[in-house]
């Protein structure tokens, strides 16, 4: 089970799986597991995950039932060392970091919050946690999230039936409409990095889903008027 995936600056992919962190050969197929996680609790799985700017991989764990505060907020350092950096979380999910990278924004999707802490990017180290955007209630929730090249923040809502762009203070930019409820990820793409791709999912659909949602599980994409900024890639 792959909960998030990026760029590797020595070459493929790095991983957040079930059980820890991995690396992905795409041209062999070759996958190595490189720091297992809470690999002995089959009831905990690695979830949304992403690099910082200094070249660190971020990634969060969750109960497979989705109990509430079994999660964790873990680091991988290029060394790759562990370091559990939130605990007490229920469903770890988006992340991303301010233009200066000063600012480490964070997501626990029960929370219905998108939290900011004030991050060292020499260290990797956090603190200061205190609420950044709160989501309005019937918005659906909080689920993944990018800043884009002007500093906002861009978060997929979960039952919202949308992405939806904030700034850095809390207020409510735009929204982009998605026809498929669980609107589950974004980020941007593209030669200009002017295309948003946003991920959906039919999590607990009938056979053959929802009429009112034929294509839930699909990738989306559109020009949303702003760009984005490149990925950092894990340094390990």
């Amino acid at each position: 089970m792959i909960g998030a995936a990026a760029l590797r600056s020595s070459g493929g992919l790095v991983l957040a799986v079930r059980d820890g962190f991995g690396a992905l050969d795409p041209a062999s197929g070759r996958f190595d597991m490189i720091a297992p996680v809470e690999a002995d609790d089959p009831t905990i799985r690695m979830n949304d995950g992403k690099v910082d700017p200094a070249g660190r991989f971020w990634a969060g764990t969750m109960g497979v039932d989705h109990r509430p505060g079994v999660g964790t907020l873990y680091r991988l350092d290029p060394d790759l060392r562990v370091s559990p950096m939130v605990t007490g979380v229920s469903i770890s999910n988006g992340l991303d970091w301010s233009l200066d990278g000063r600012t480490m924004y964070y997501i626990d999707t029960p929370t219905r919050r998108v939290d900011r802490f004030a991050f060292e990017v020499a260290t990797g180290s956090i603190a200061e946690r205190t609420p950044a955007v709160a989501i309005r209630d019937g918005a659906g929730s909080p689920d993944g999230m990018t800043v884009d090249a002007e500093g906002f923040l861009w978060v997929a809502l979960w039952d919202g039936w949308s992405v939806e762009r904030y700034s850095p203070d809390g207020r409510l930019d735009r929204r982009v409409e998605v026809p498929a409820a669980q609107t589950s990820s974004c980020a941007f793409g593209g030669p200009d990095l002017d295309l948003l791709f946003i991920t959906t999912a039919q999590e607990g659909f009938p056979p053959g889903g929802h009429p009112d949602q034929p294509h839930a599980g699909g990738l989306f994409v559109c020009r949303p008027g702003v760009r984005g900024r490149g990925p950092f890639q894990f340094a390990g």
